[in-house]
């Protein structure tokens, strides 16, 4: 997991990448609805990122049997799309990372079911929410811990509790690159950043208990105590003055 400053040549291919994403995600999230299968909704975003000439990123990384992560209700991430069928009332997150010409954009949204008890509603405006909290330290000479320490003290002080057993991270020439970004932490600590740094910042916010556990299929990450959990996802440049939000 490497460090990496982007060119702008590096930049501009990890924006393509990044509007592919974007556009998985609106696709995606029209089609969200009672009585769609999660199968149905990963040959969707298959189909999308491919008419792109892109590659599902996900497929076969570190072993994992699908192209997207779909995750829902109380499972946090890296759901596996499989023949479960979305009912009202129920949240689901999809994850997606695009490959296209050898450079890769990550990005994450949370959909509600048709009607979502209100508390619901509310976990996932407040997930986005902790997004632009954190986004607003992103910028070269802070430090990684300024957007962690934004984003936890947003999501407590809405009653919600942020995982901490996973994190963001650098993305763009690697699905993984440093520096990690938890989403919690304590200002003016972590990493520097500088300008040209390609960040996922992604906060993952749980409506009881930051415990987490992962199922039997090795992959999915599921709050322990059964609540429902958000997850929201940017892919974010760094530069000397306001950060650009690439996916």
């Amino acid at each position: 997991m490497g460090l990496y400053i982007k060119t702008e040549t590096e930049v501009q291919g990890i924006s393509r990448a990044g509007r592919i994403v974007a556009e998985v995600l609106r696709v995606v999230g029209a089609r969200v609805e009672p009585g769609v299968s999660l199968k149905e909704l990963e040959g969707l975003c298959v189909k999308v990122i491919r008419s792109r000439d892109a590659l599902p990123t996900f497929l076969g990384y570190r072993g994992f049997p699908a192209a997207v992560c779909i995750s829902i209700n109380e499972e946090v991430v890296h759901g596996i799309p499989d023949s479960r069928v979305l009912r009202e009332g129920d949240i689901v997150k999809v994850d997606v990372g695009v490959t296209r010409d050898g450079f890769i954009a990550d990005g994450a949204r949370t959909f509600p079911v048709g009607r979502v008890h209100p508390q619901v509603e509310r976990l996932i405006k407040v997930t986005e929410q902790a997004f632009y909290q954190g986004l607003r330290f992103a910028r070269a000479g802070n430090r990684v811990g300024d957007i962690s320490a934004a984003i936890q003290r947003y999501v407590e002080s809405k009653g919600f509790s942020v995982v901490r057993e996973l994190h963001g991270h650098g993305v763009g020439i690697e699905l993984h690159e440093e520096p990690s970004i938890p989403n919690f932490g304590v200002p003016g600590r972590g990493r520097k950043l500088l300008s040209g740094m390609t960040l996922a910042i992604e906060p993952m916010v749980n409506m009881g208990s930051f415990e987490v556990r992962t199922l039997a299929n090795g992959w999915t990450v599921a709050a322990v105590d059964g609540q429902p959990s958000a997850h929201y996802e940017n892919t974010v440049l760094i530069t000397d003055g306001e950060p650009r939000i690439l996916t």
